[in-house]
């Protein structure tokens, strides 16, 4: 795979440009050299190069710039720079700017090697990203993912609409059991009927049975006219009772009447109306758990879950993950009325490997905050809220000693703050004092 790699090696000095070379060449690698920023751009605009590999310091203009004008200008292209720890700036600057690695002077050929391996690595995550992104506004039934819990939920839909039993959506809060939902209903025959979704935890409980099941004039101080209820503005249609957990066991009892005999009394009514409805349930509890703990009524927990779909949490989503963040990127660009920004791929791997707890919600929140609060065309570390760093189960190269990943993560925590070593030094919990010596030994060591 290696021979149809092409690599763009840039050094004022020509010995450097050599070892490089060698280097890389018999690694598989195709390989072309500049000597200047001037020169690699010329290289740049006529043949196609995944992987640039520059120095920082170079006369006329440095790498930095080089490194500005692939970010811009070749989506295609990533960079990594060749730097020594000695100037720790230098390392921030360089992340800043958008070279996706880094690599210290003086370097060993397998130095070198792994770290050319983990900058076409980040390409090849970039490039994967953007086939997912291709077709993201063709989402199915409101729904975005193309991961394999997410295709068992469009099958299910698939199949659920064609039947008429009773559905109950189980799930963690922010997951999409309403857009499910909606999907089954309008993918359905029921699709030119209305879908009432109804939220059980949101209706004040002396109100609910009214809210629910409609009443008659006079039936309560207030009541000066009939009025139907949900379920009657949903005829011939669908209803989704969003947890429904939190619905009191007394109305449990008379909502099982509406499953078995298909029909209601309004408040105040004396006759029973028929209904023609799919009935549809979600929950981010555990109802099986509330029926154990009399929470909940058994028999109508049955009665609901004739049809079970569990909407996958977003961090078993994979690059649903990605996909959605671009998906509210182009979303929340249009509304603000400028370009969609892109997201490095740091900020990538932080993105896929958060927690979210809130589910697609929280990424959705997430993606509004950073378009209000920066204009840059590319998303950097610096960019996103620092709780995502905090919460984040980033990946880590497995064959790195521990002195590596330290300053690593030393120099990206630079690089988010903006050399701020005070607030570096709080993030990272040590006193002023020891950051400076765990700088001053990843200078020597470089």
């Amino acid at each position: 795979m290696t021979k149809n790699i092409n690599i763009l090696v840039v050094d004022d000095s020509a010995e450097t440009r050599e070892v490089i070379k060698r280097n890389l060449l018999g690694a598989g690698y195709q390989v072309m050299t500049a000597a200047n920023v001037a020169e690699a751009i010329g290289i740049l605009e006529q043949n196609a190069i995944e992987l640039v590999i520059t120095d920082f310091k170079m006369p006329s203009a440095n790498g930095l710039e080089l490194v500005r004008y692939v970010r811009e200008k070749l989506k295609h292209t990533i960079v990594m720079m060749i730097t020594g720890y000695a100037s720790v700036q230098g390392a921030v600057d360089a992340v800043k700017g958008g070279a996706e690695e880094y690599l210290a002077k003086p370097f060993t050929e397998s130095e070198l090697l792994d770290a050319v391996k983990r900058s076409l690595s980040k390409l090849e995550k970039n490039n994967k990203l953007d086939a997912l992104t291709k077709n993201s506004t063709s989402a199915q039934y409101g729904l975005i993912g193309k991961s394999k819990p997410m295709r068992k939920i469009f099958d299910m839909i698939e199949k659920t609409a064609a039947s008429f039993g009773t559905v109950l959506i189980s799930g963690e809060s922010g997951t999409g059991k309403e857009l499910v939902a909606r999907a089954i209903h309008y993918k359905s025959p029921r699709a030119v009927a209305p879908f009432v979704p109804i939220n059980c935890g949101a209706i004040p409980e002396n109100l609910f049975e009214g809210e629910l099941f409609g009443y008659m004039k006079g039936s309560f101080t207030g009541a000066n006219e009939s009025r139907a209820g949900f379920l009657q503005t949903a005829e011939g249609g669908s209803v989704l009772l969003d947890e429904v957990g939190e619905m009191s066991l007394a109305l449990q009892v008379k909502f099982l009447r509406v499953l078995q005999e298909n029909e209601l009394y309004m408040l105040g009514g004396r006759k029973p109306l028929k209904l023609d409805l799919r009935i549809m349930a979600a929950s981010n509890k555990n109802l099986g758990t509330l029926v154990s703990k009399g929470a909940f009524r058994e028999d109508l927990y049955y009665r609901l879950n004739v049809i079970s779909i569990e909407v996958p949490p977003l961090r078993e989503r994979g690059d649903d993950i990605l996909l959605l963040a671009s998906y509210f990127a182009d979303k929340f660009s249009r509304k603000l009325g400028r370009p969609r920004p892109e997201f490095s791929v740091p900020v990538l791997d932080v993105l896929k490997n958060y927690y979210w707890p809130g589910n697609v919600r929280e990424l959705e929140n997430v993606i509004q905050r950073i378009l209000v609060l920066n204009e840059n065309e590319l998303i950097e570390l610096s960019d996103i809220p620092e709780f995502l760093h905090l919460n984040s189960a980033c990946n880590l190269v497995p064959d790195r000693t521990l002195a590596q990943v330290e300053a690593e993560h030393i120099l990206q925590t630079l690089a988010v703050h903006g050399g701020n070593k005070t607030k570096v030094a709080q993030v990272l919990g040590i006193d002023r004092k020891t950051l400076r010596e765990k700088l001053k030994t990843i200078s020597n060591t470089g």
